[in-house]
C-alpha cells in the first residue's frame, strides 16, 4: 500500500524542515505577488506562436539559476504589438519599468541575469521604458 508521502523525501532533520518551510514561503509569496520584483510575459496567441512559452520557461529557469526567489512571474494576454513578440515587462524597485521585445529563450535569460540580478537594463531589446523608477517595496 503506497501513500502520498512515498513520493516525497522524508525530512530527517530540523534543517530539512526549515528548508521546506522556506521553499513553501517563497512559492506562496510568488503566487500572491508579495515580491521585490515582477516579470510579466505576454502570452497572447501571437506571443505563443512567436515563442513566448520558451521565454516564460527560460525566465523561470534563470531565476532559479540566479538564486532569485523574490520575483513574481505572471502572464498577460496580447499587448497589441504582435510584430515585437515575444515580449515581457520587468518591474524592479529602484529601476524604471521596462518592456522588452523580440525575445527568445537566450535573450530572456540575459534579461534576468542583467536586469533582475545586476540591476542593469538591457537596452538592446527595450521597447518602452517608464520615465521614473518603480518605488522601493
Amino acid at each position: 500500500m503506497s501513500g502520498a508521502g512515498d513520493k516525497e523525501k522524508a525530512m530527517k532533520s530540523v534543517e530539512d524542515l526549515r528548508k521546506a518551510r522556506e521553499q513553501a514561503r517563497r512559492a506562496l509569496a510568488a503566487r500572491s505577488g508579495e515580491s521585490a520584483a515582477r516579470v510579466v510575459v505576454a502570452m497572447g496567441t501571437c506571443g505563443i506562436a512567436s515563442g513566448a512559452r520558451d521565454v516564460l520557461l527560460a525566465v523561470v529557469e534563470e531565476l532559479e539559476n540566479q538564486g532569485l526567489h523574490d520575483v513574481t512571474v505572471s502572464q498577460t494576454g496580447c499587448r497589441g504589438l504582435c510584430e515585437r513578440e515575444p515580449m515581457m515587462e520587468v518591474h524592479k524597485p529602484g529601476l524604471p519599468a521596462v518592456t522588452y521585445g523580440d525575445l527568445d529563450a537566450e535573450k530572456a535569460r540575459t534579461v534576468v541575469a542583467q536586469h533582475l540580478a545586476q540591476g542593469v537594463i538591457v537596452t538592446e531589446w527595450v521597447i518602452t521604458q517608464a520615465g521614473r523608477p518603480e518605488p522601493p517595496a
